[in-house]
């Protein structure tokens, strides 16, 4: 072996340290060059795989390093090597389309956040849901996804998404015994939208509608839902108006086909889900790929995503530290003279040698009888025995699963059956002996633990022997069961499985035996003390625990029995915030007689049920070529945490030309995002919203930049035409509107 040892090339050595070092490309270039020299050493060859192998690993998690780090052309290269190490290797195969997908993936993104930033929010979430549909769990969308949810929330929480902002116009109006073709008529020429009736719509049915402070969604929305009437969006302008007939739903409603790829969920369960609570019946499962295919309505499908959302999380997780301990003490004293218990008498044989007969018995006599008397036995005897068995496993189990652990061994109990026939057969069952633990935790919102525990500690006592000549076995058993409730690394010692066993055995001389001191003279005592406990203890440590999802995503409103969505309230909501002064500068709709007629007796808002006020700031005065900076201000007492708001003012006299976030979002260091849309028509939108712990007391809002284009002396106004704040809990707050801004314009 030492000569073998010294014909080594030096560049296996070499290869060998260097792979011990971590660095395995240099060692299979120094392994492949003792190969070529040492070609049939089977010690090289069995060397230089080894190297190859920890290359290839190490190639691989530097490609899955640089792709998770978003570093493609890196990530690109090092599967490639991979390849060239081993072109079957299926891990760098699949590397390669991860680094494909997450280039295509990257650049819908980017897509996506050039959306956001040129105001075109359907073209973002659209990207952005492609993105989520490869890879769910992708960081950059999920980010984007929350912030156009949290800008966009308040602003546009109405189903129809596409519909154009002039559809939550405010507006009061009163109709009575109308026909809907002159409801549709002054709505759209209130609105600027475009009503298209269907052929079997009754435009001549009468009807009566009575609102104020509400918007011309809310009008459309409940004048559709008391005449059964339904609708679709075709466009950002442009509403189709039909009967609410399961043909002519069949014909107008749109329907989404929607596959769901689960993680954790099983398919079965969220199937089962979507069908009760959506009443979907176009519902696929495939067990195989767990994946749940449906097909409804865009309304149906963006709540079944919801309840996917709910399902389809990693299931909790939770480590059990265990240590068993089996303490025995054992103690033995005998001490004694054993003195012998018992003679035989027995009748030698005859003087001939044959057997012995009844003829010998009648000349008995003492030199005929043989005498058998056993020793004398001197015990001294002290034994102690102390003996643990420890056992210290550690068991990481899913949330309601069972976990079992056997320390022991299993012991063969052979049962044999004889037929009629004579036919001798051998069964043989095992019996498990030894240490049995079994637990199923319950993993709980506050982080506490919930531990079935089921403790079984076996022994072989003793072996029977049955008639047949089959052996079985005399098993000891001690059981404890209970179920323990424990916080996350709190700590539980179950003890008191205590077997205690004294026994005691004398041979004592009758008579001298019972004389005290002297008596051990004439008897033989042995004490044997035996006493064994199981002490259990056990740690919880839970790894993932359960996380409550947000509030949006417990409760969300899901329409009627028939229809699903919630279009009519989420027109009152986004009316309902307005508060008076915004209700008289967008006027309302009376009779078709009357016309257009300003409100009346427009309920003030009362400054205390308010829970704070907006205010305007900016110069009374601006000259033509100026820039006028107008300010609104915010103060409230209740948390604020997205502030959806819209304005309006005369594009001949102002030109809009920015909007700039003050500072009220973003106190205390937080962070916010903003999403604004400037109409040429004299309407601007803007939303803000605040990331983490929402704000509150008073700061700027928002400041409107705007251009003065009148060239004579007038008078110009900037109306807050709606402000729909919402608090912590997607609750609305409620504000007092200012009036109009007013500024005078002159050259």
């Amino acid at each position: 072996m030492l000569l073998g040892c010294s014909a080594m090339p030096e560049s296996y050595t070499q290869g060998r340290a260097l792979l011990a070092k971590g660095q395995s490309a240099q060692a299979v270039e120094k392994l492949d060059e003792a190969l070529r020299l040492r070609p049939n050493s089977g010690e090289v060859r069995m060397a230089y795989r080894q190297a190859r192998a920890q290359y290839q690993l190490d190639l691989l998690a530097q490609a899955a390093r640089a792709l998770k780090q978003g570093e493609w052309d890196e990530a690109e290269r090092q599967y490639g090597l991979a390849l060239a190490q081993d072109p079957s290797d299926g891990r760098a195969l699949s590397g390669l389309r991860q680094v494909d997908a997450a280039r295509r993936l990257d650049k819908l993104l980017k897509e996506a956040e050039a959306a956001v930033a040129a105001q075109d929010v359907p073209m973002a979430r659209g990207r952005l849901r492609s993105v989520l549909m490869e890879q769910p769990d992708h960081a950059g969308a999920q980010r984007l996804l929350r912030q156009l949810d949290a800008g966009q929330k308040a602003a546009f929480a109405s189903a129809d998404a596409l519909l154009a902002v002039a559809y939550r116009k405010p507006v009061s109006i009163e109709f009575k015994d109308t026909p809907l073709k002159t409801i549709f008529e002054v709505l759209s020429r209130t609105s600027g939208l475009n009503f298209l009736l269907d052929k079997d719509v009754k435009t001549d049915q009468k009807t009566s509608i009575f609102l104020k402070e509400s918007t011309i969604e809310a009008a459309v929305n409940l004048t559709l839902l008391t005449n059964q009437l339904e609708q679709r969006v075709l466009d950002a302008n442009t509403v189709l108006i039909y009967p609410s007939t399961q043909a002519k739903q069949k014909d107008y409603q749109p329907l989404t086909v929607k596959t769901f790829y689960l993680a954790h969920a099983e398919a079965k369960a969220v199937s089962n889900t979507i069908k009760t609570i959506l009443k979907s019946r176009d519902v696929i499962v495939d067990d195989k790929l767990n994946m749940v295919i449906m097909r409804d309505t865009p309304e149906a499908v963006r709540m079944a995503e919801k309840l996917v959302a709910l399902h389809d999380v990693p299931d909790a997780e939770v480590m059990l530290e265990v240590e068993i301990l089996e303490v025995k003490r054992s103690r033995l004293l005998d001490l004694g003279v054993r003195w012998p218990d018992q003679a035989t008498l027995t009748p030698l044989p005859s003087a001939s040698g044959g057997p012995l007969t009844v003829a010998d018995l009648h000349g008995l006599n003492a030199s005929r009888i043989g005498v058998g008397v056993g020793g004398i036995t001197l015990n001294a005897k002290k034994q102690d025995t102390d003996a643990s068995i420890l056992a210290n496993p550690r068991i990481r189990t899913r949330n309601r699963e069972k976990a079992k652990i056997l320390i022991g061994e299993k012991v063969p109990n052979i049962t044999t059956t004889a037929t009629s026939t004579g036919f001798v057969s051998d069964s043989v069952n095992y019996v498990e002996v030894g240490l049995k633990l079994d637990v199923e935790p319950v993993i709980y919102l506050d982080q506490e633990v919930a531990i079935k525990i089921a403790l079984e500690v076996s022994s072989i006592v003793g072996q029977v022997q049955t008639k047949s000549g089959s052996l079985a076995y005399q098993i000891g058993t001690r059981v404890a069961q209970t179920v323990l409730r424990l916080r996350d690394g709190e700590n539980q010692v179950l003890a008191g499985l205590i077997n205690d066993e004294d026994r005691r055995s004398a041979y004592k001389v009758p008579g001298l035996g019972e004389v005290p001191v002297l008596g051990r003279l004439f008897g033989s005592q042995a004490d044997d003390t035996t006493k064994t406990e199981i002490v259990l203890s056990i740690t919880p440590r839970i790894i993932r625990g359960i996380q409550r999802p947000p509030a949006d995503t417990l409760e969300f409103e899901s329409g009627t029995e028939s229809n699903l969505g919630n279009r009519v309230l989420s027109g009152l909501v986004s009316g309902g915030g307005i508060g008076a002064a915004a209700a008289g500068a967008a006027g309302s709709v009376g009779t078709p007689a009357a016309g257009p007629a300003p409100a009346k007796d427009a309920p003030a808002q009362s400054e205390a049920s308010a829970a704070g006020s907006l205010s305007w700031d900016g110069p009374p005065q601006a000259r033509p070529g100026q820039t006028l900076s107008v300010t609104l201000q915010v103060d409230t007492a209740e948390p604020l945490r997205t502030v959806p708001l819209s304005f309006g003012f005369d594009p001949t006299l102002l030109q809009l030309q920015q909007i700039t976030e003050g500072g009220f979002m973003k106190q205390d260091g937080g962070q916010s995002t903003q999403s604004s849309r400037i109409d040429p028509k004299g309407r601007a939108y803007v939303s803000l919203a605040r990331e983490g712990m929402p704000a509150k007391g008073r700061g700027e809002l928002v400041t409107l930049s705007f251009k003065v284009l009148a060239t004579a002396q007038v008078d110009a106004s900037v109306d807050l035409i709606s402000a729909t704040p919402q608090g912590d809990a997607g609750m609305p707050v409620s504000l007092n509107v200012p009036p109009p801004f007013k500024v005078n314009l002159k050259p």
